[in-house]
């Protein structure tokens, strides 16, 4: 079932997506070679505690951290450890949450450390990019299955594949509320997103195929098939009657 927000509670949302976006911000402002992923997701926790806020990911379904850090060729879900040590070249997944006012705001970004090839760039920028595209679809009404086309086919032009079996969702009071938005789908197909609704659109886009394998070692950690490169934007949105709102900036 959807849930439709208030006014009051947008209101709400944007102070837990400002937090997390906050975060988001100071993930990129610290990252650097070098440095540990759990050292970078002590980093992610304390700005987010500092603001009043917990971290939504942290005992969520068991999981042990604040952020999801995922380098390279792990699509989501990497668990910040004191063995991982992130390297110049690297691009970095950082998928962070704030829960704050009974409301939850997730975002993600790539970073990339030092210098990158030239394709992990471009990989980067054209998740990015596709996320944006999709935003600009955003209104009451809109299909499912236009975002989801909207992402596929701009990634599509660059040999790239969105990931399948993952996908975004609507947010509020839970962290994961209807419906999923998957990062594919049929032009003028799926259900319409009514005013009111708040949703995470998540591009995972992959270099190479769109399969992943799930580590039977931790249960979470998500890694391309074919151990090519991954890359992942998410922003929170709220949709109204004309266009969609992003509530996790700054």
């Amino acid at each position: 079932m959807m849930i439709l927000k208030s006014d009051s509670d947008i209101r709400l949302m944007r102070k837990a997506g400002a937090i997390a976006a906050g975060a988001l911000q100071t993930a990129g402002e610290s990252i650097s070679a070098g440095m540990t992923t759990k050292e970078l997701d002590r980093i992610i926790e304390s700005y987010i505690r500092s603001k009043g806020a917990k971290p939504s990911f942290k005992g969520y379904g068991g999981f042990p951290a604040s952020a999801c850090i995922s380098i390279n060729h792990v699509v989501i879900h990497g668990i910040p450890d004191e063995r991982t040590v992130i390297r110049d070249g690297d691009i970095v997944s950082v998928d962070v949450g704030a829960y704050i006012g009974g409301f939850h705001g997730d975002t993600a970004n790539t970073f990339m450390v030092g210098t990158v090839s030239d394709e992990a760039r471009q990989l980067v920028e054209v998740t990015r990019a596709s996320l944006m595209e999709a935003y600009q679809l955003l209104r009451g009404g809109v299909r499912l299955g236009d975002i989801g086309n909207c992402i596929e086919s701009y990634v599509q032009q660059y040999g790239y594949s969105p990931v399948k079996d993952f996908v975004g969702h609507g947010i509020g009071r839970a962290l994961h509320e209807d419906p999923n938005v998957p990062n594919f789908g049929r032009a003028g197909h799926g259900m319409r997103l009514p005013k009111g609704l708040t949703v995470a659109i998540e591009p995972m886009i992959n270099q190479g195929t769109d399969k992943v394998i799930i580590s039977n070692e931790d249960g979470w950690t998500v890694t391309t098939a074919d151990g090519k490169l991954s890359a992942h934007y998410e922003h929170t949105f709220y949709i109204d009657e004309n266009c969609g709102h992003i509530l996790t900036q700054v």
